[in-house]
Order: C-alpha cells, then structure tokens, then sequence
C-alpha cells in the first residue's frame, strides 16, 4: 500500500520537528566544519532561520534562491524556506554571473540566500531584478555585505526566537524545485509539492535502504542536487541519523578521511567518483560503510567487480532517478544485485519501456521508459511545451532509454538523442563504452558520433589512458581488436581521441556534445 499523508503537512514537521517530539532532539544531526549540531540545535536555527524570512516579508509559494555550499546555513535555511511556506530553488553557487541572471530570472525569486564568494557575480547580476527584495549573505562581515547590498544571515539570524508556528501548509502546497542537468541547454526547475519528497522518503529510503537511526551519511553529490538533498539530508533526517557535510570538492582522501572519522554507513557516490576511489593507492578503511549508492551515469560492471574486490562488505546498490521524479525509483537492493543491471522497480511505482509506435515492448527489447508514482514532478516551469512531452496523465516519459529481462531487471541501453544509427542499425554508446572500459590499458571513456566525411555516423572513442600508458596509434588499434573481438564488426570505433580527463557538468556527468 503506498503512504499516505494528512491533507495539512509541512516537510519541515516530516524530518526535522517529528524527530522533537520523539525525544531525539539530543541526538547528532550534522557533523559540518568540525562542529556538531544535535536536532534541536537544528530546529533552533531552522525556526529563526524561518523568522528572518517571515520578516522580510517571504510567505506562502514566494520562491527562495539558495546559492549555498554543504554546511549548517544551508540546512537551516532549507528548513526555514519550508517552514515559512515557502518554495527552495537550489543552485550551485559556484555557477559564472551569466547563469545567476538566468536563474533569478527565471525563477522570479522573491528572496536569495548566498555565500560570501558568490558575491563578485552574484551583486551585479542581482542589481538587474529589483522584484529579488530579501537579499542575504552567508560568510561576511557587516561592512562587506552592506557594500554589496545584502544583509548579513548571521546577524539577522541571530535576532530571531528560536521558536517558530510553521505556516498552516498542505501536501499538495509547493515545496520546491528541482533543476535538471541542463545539459542541451539551461537547466529547466521540476516544480515538486511536499508530498512528493515525503513519498519517496517513504518508499525508496525506508522501504528499499531500511535507513536507520544509527547510520551516518555523506555524500559526493552536493546538497543543491535532488541526489544529494535526499540522501544526504532528507534521508537522514526523517529517521533521526547523522549527516556529514563538507563544503569543499570532494576528492578521493576527502571522502576516505569523513569516513574512517565518521565511521560513515551510507555513502552517496556516482561512477565517476567510484572510479577515482577504486584508483587510488591509499588503504582506505571503508569497513563501517553498508551501502553505496551510485546514479547519474550507467554504472560498469568492471567498475562495480573492482570496488567490490576491494572493499567487499560495501555494497553498491545502482539506480536511476530523476529530477521530474524527485529520486531513485529503479534499483538494486542489498542481496538483490545484478550485475550490469539498474535492478528492479522500487515498491510504489510502476514503468514501462515504450517502443517509437506508442506500445509498450517485449522483454529485451529497447525503448523509452515510462515511469510513474507519487513523486512526479507537476511540470516544468515556463516550458509548457516540454511538460506535455515528458508528463502524460499521470506517466513521466524519460528521455532514457532502457531494455527489461524476463526477471524484471532494467539495464540502461542510453539517452535517446546519444544512440548511433551505424550502417542502418542502431547502436548504443554505452555498450561500446563498456568494451571499452575493459582494457586494461582505458582508465574511462566516451563514445559519440561523427560524420565519416560522406554523410554517414561512425562511432569515435574518447579515451582516458591509465597512469603509465601512452596514446599512440598502436593503442588505438589494439582498442580496435579488442572491440572486434567482443562487439558485433560494425560496433567498433572508427576515431579515436586521447583526453587527460573527459569533460563533465556540475553533476558530474559526461557532457557528450564537448566530444563531437
């Protein structure tokens, strides 16, 4: 039976003011820049947090811009924008001055809330929308932010109670946005009610991780991403766990180091990141790790047998999930892995593989999935176009495209536009990058199309050379036998490319027009 919720609800009560009344206030909620904040702390700052903006005049579905690193303000402003009713629109605050303009542009926001070292772009692209009234800055001194013109968070902060009556909202009131990857263009904000997080919470953390009370998160994805927000500070917060937050890029001794400190048990990861750790000659201590997740890009076998080699107790659990969907709803599952599949459907949702006539394909045959439950996304905002394509009644139509087996395990098979019409057959990138990536001698790669010179698609590799290797025409031949070897004749790479490094978005994934 899928969850269900009062018709009045706060996200806010859900994760944060519930785990009071259980009497875990005491306990640890966010471990960040070597300090400790128990969950009454957290509900302190969040209520303060949320009677600065109620001051500034924020109220119901006014949308909040937060442009903030991993850290305790963005926690207590996560849950002020919440309790105050309002709507969080979360963006890297590391974006050039450009994208600022468009994303307060485009969200309208009546409110931003910033680190200090946004400030250089952040001001003069803010000076454009005047409707952007409520302007705080996390970080620096008074003198510093009054030149720029925005008020100090901590001083205004600092002034509220520490109590706060949430605003009377209702599951299906606003919450917040999500951004896609923006990856063929700006990224568009996934309008969500708070009964979608709760929902997904309810399902894929708790039913699917059994997340509990005494695991402690961290997370390579940062919290501005749906990813992360979920699993590094909804899940832990709604079953009153620890949360451990660094603001800095994560790197592999970064993410060893809050580990063995933290004795980490659930560790949010993507195959880029588990790549670099599986790289690295330190002996790190990952013992107390049970699950590690992993989306964002197909996740390769080799790569899941090499983690797993050495670090066998840390299981890896990959998925899909989604901005339009909120999270993860196809997954492995802990004694449930198989190999090279995104495993099953979580529990509450459903999806189907559509094929290009409109019906729905056989098992092992390739087409676009369809997925649907009660985390989908209303629409996106301002693009009523792109709405109707993707949310049909109540379906959400991926851009992915994926193949079923008769056991009910989904395997990636690529995005729609990336797939390679070679010789009149299709072909699927990332079945030639799997080769590929076999070869002791490729540390990763990418695969895209390109034009022969006579108006034909032949598949070209972009690779990345292991530490030690060379790029050089006998390599690219050997790459060559290789895939003849164990792909069809026609699948094998024509051009070959040699990069230090492949060039990926905020989110870490392969941005494959960079390639052609």
């Amino acid at each position: 039976m899928d969850p269900e919720f009062p018709d009045r609800f706060n996200l806010a009560d859900y994760y944060l003011d519930e785990r009071i009344r259980e009497g875990r206030g005491g306990r640890v909620a966010v471990a960040a820049a070597g300090a400790e904040y128990s969950y009454a702390e957290v509900q302190g700052r969040a209520n303060q947090a949320a009677g600065v903006l109620r001051e500034a005049g924020i109220d119901l579905e006014d949308r909040v811009l937060m442009l903030l690193p991993d850290d305790i303000a963005f926690v207590e402003s996560w849950f002020g924008i919440l309790k105050v009713g309002a709507v969080f629109c979360m963006a890297n605050p590391r974006v050039t001055q450009d994208d600022m303009e468009y994303l307060l542009r485009y969200t309208r926001a009546r409110a931003v809330i910033a680190q200090a070292d946004t400030l250089d772009r952040l001001a003069p692209a803010i000076d454009k929308h005047p409707r952007c009234r409520a302007r705080f800055v996390v970080g620096a001194d008074e003198a510093t932010a009054n030149e720029a013109g925005f008020t100090r968070w901590e001083t205004t902060r600092d002034a509220q109670p520490p109590t706060f009556e949430n605003a009377d909202t209702s599951k299906d009131d606003l919450a917040g946005w999500l951004f896609t990857s923006g990856t063929t263009g700006k990224p568009k904000g996934a309008v969500h009610l708070h009964r979608h997080f709760a929902f997904n919470t309810e399902c894929y953390a708790k039913g699917v991780l059994g997340v509990r009370e005494d695991d402690v998160f961290v997370s390579v994805s940062r919290l501005f991403f749906g990813y992360g927000t979920g699993t590094n500070l909804m899940f832990p917060f709604a079953v009153g766990a620890k949360a451990v937050l660094f603001p800095e890029k994560p790197t592999p001794d970064r993410l060893f180091d809050h580990i063995e400190q933290h004795k980490v048990t659930v560790l949010t990861n993507v195959p880029a990141m588990i790549r670099q750790m599986v790289d690295s000659e330190r002996e790190a201590d990952l013992s107390s790790i049970r699950i590690c997740l992993s989306a964002g890009e197909a996740l390769p076998a080799e790569l899941y047998t090499r983690w797993k080699a050495r670090w066998p107790n840390a299981e890896i659990l990959d998925g899909i999930g989604s901005a339009e969907m909120f999270h993860i709803y196809i997954t492995n599952r802990l004694g449930d892995v198989k190999l090279g599949s995104l495993g099953r459907i979580v529990e509450g949702y459903e999806a189907k593989i559509v094929g290009a006539h409109g019906g729905e394909v056989g098992d092992g045959e390739i087409g676009r999935l369809w997925v649907r439950g009660d985390s989908a996304a209303l629409c996106y905002w301002g693009d009523q176009d792109k709405s109707r394509a993707t949310f049909k009644a109540d379906w959400c139509v991926s851009a992915d495209l994926f193949r079923r087996d008769g056991d009910g395990y989904f395997f990636y098979a690529g995005r729609a536009d990336d797939m390679l019409k070679v010789r009149g057959m299709f072909v699927s990138p990332l079945e030639i990058e799997n080769c590929l990536a076999t070869h002791p001698s490729v540390k990763e790669c990418a695969v895209v199309g390109i034009d022969d010179g006579g108006g034909l698609t032949v598949p070209k590799a972009v690779v990345v050379v292991r530490e030690g290797q060379e790029a050089s025409e006998e390599l690219s031949a050997a790459l060559t036998k290789w895939a003849k070897e164990h792909l069809a004749p026609y699948k094998f790479p024509r051009v070959y490319e040699y990069l230090p490094a492949l060039p990926r978005n905020d989110r870490g994934k392969i941005i494959r027009r960079a390639l052609s």
